[in-house]
């Protein structure tokens, strides 16, 4: 009896996360408001700082304990500077292309991006690699600038869904090409902390672009990596 009343309620808060996520979304680019950058970082730190307190104060938390005092601040800094750095256009990296000189035509695959973001339903994190490949088409972009654009979109709220697509579509206009790829593989805290705790799954997303929509060149890609080419 107390197993089956536990599996209803797991079987509920699965339902309610269902509802309450909608990961239906219809625009890859992140919603943002059109006022989102009008306040400088440094009001938006002020600002956050305020509802941090208010947010740990009902919880009933001591901020006049040396362990909490800091921790308004640390935390409207951490948001602005750090976890959803990604938000401002103004911090997207430079991806400078140049000439494949040696005529390299094969695929270029760069595995094991390491992807740290934020769910954005529930604000926990997303940790994760991301493996990132394209075939030239007469240009090149160096290595550490894939990691970086996997790096700026994951510094936002996000839903994996998206940032593969965000990942891939931004290469594409960086190279000129739809000979991009994109795959994901990320535990999600949302998941495996909270609601059904699962500590084991995992969530896989990819995108293929151009000629990696072609069952060849997608089992080869998928090859590189050891994945299962059935999806």
């Amino acid at each position: 009896m107390e197993d089956a009343m536990k599996f209803d309620r797991l079987l509920n808060d699965a339902l309610e996360d269902i509802n309450d996520d909608d990961h239906v979304g219809g625009n890859i680019n992140t919603p943002l408001r059109d006022d989102a950058f009008e306040q400088s970082d440094a009001e938006k730190i002020k600002s956050i700082e305020k509802d941090v307190i208010r947010i740990l104060e009902t919880l009933g938390m001591d901020l006049t304990d040396d362990s909490l005092k800091g921790t308004p601040k640390r935390v409207a800094k951490m948001f602005v500077n750090e976890l959803f750095s990604g938000l401002h256009p103004d911090n997207k990296p430079s991806a400078s292309t140049f000439d494949n000189k040696y005529k390299y035509g094969e695929m270029l695959v760069e595995k094991n991006i390491t992807v740290y973001s934020t769910c954005e339903h529930h604000l926990l994190p997303i940790v994760g690699k991301a493996h990132v490949a394209y075939i030239s088409n007469g240009t090149v972009v160096g290595l550490s600038k894939m990691n970086r654009l996997v790096d700026y979109f994951s510094k936002r709220p996000q839903v994996q869904e998206r940032l593969t697509l965000q990942v891939v579509k931004a290469l594409q206009e960086v190279l000129n090409t739809d000979d991009v790829a994109c795959v994901i593989d990320a535990k999600h805290l949302c998941v495996n902390a909270r609601g059904i705790r699962d500590i084991d799954s995992s969530t896989v997303t990819s995108e293929f672009g151009g000629a990696f929509k072609n069952p060849d060149v997608k089992k080869e890609f998928l090859g590189y990596l050891k994945l299962d080419t059935s999806f």
